[in-house]
């Protein structure tokens, strides 16, 4: 594969990345904000699916396409911005894998109180601080590597 179709597709799978923990971060927060249970339960269910259709297959891309990136480049791994970049995305991809065990514990959780006519439970709001918690960290994260791939140097 040439180069420019790797970056292209680097990019892209960026993008939706990316677009995809913002799109379903924004609807959970706002759905669980707003704390109708079965509109949560239902969002909720919609944001594991999305996760599971386009950042799990993402998360796959990214690391190949860069490696292959890099291979193509002949640039060394020892280059400050990517080794930053490269400890960056294991930070993001760390906080984003116990994400998805919570939000499944989310889902559930909203899809019981909804079925008990109950309104979010304490246990629902104690996985959702933590999904709140591990997802900034992760956007924090993915913010800064952007950066560093766009101006490839440090502050």
């Amino acid at each position: 594969m040439d180069y420019l179709a790797l970056k292209w597709l680097h990019i892209l799978s960026s993008t939706v990345l990316f677009g995809t923990g913002i799109g379903s971060a924004f609807y959970l927060l706002v759905s669980t904000l707003e704390r109708d249970v079965r509109t949560v339960a239902r969002v909720s269910g919609y944001v594991v699916l999305a996760d599971w259709l386009f950042t799990a297959t993402t998360i796959v891309l990214q690391p190949l396409t860069g490696w292959l990136l890099v291979r193509s480049a002949g640039m060394p791994w020892s280059m400050p911005w990517l080794a930053w970049s490269v400890g960056l995305y294991v930070l993001a991809i760390a906080c984003w894998l116990p994400v998805v065990g919570i939000q499944l514990q989310l889902r559930e959780e909203a899809r019981r109180c909804a079925a008990a006519g109950q309104v979010l439970s304490a246990r629902y709001w104690r996985w959702f601080l933590a999904w709140v918690v591990l997802g900034s960290v992760a956007f924090f994260a993915f913010v800064a590597i952007f950066w560093l791939m766009v101006a490839k140097q440090l502050p």
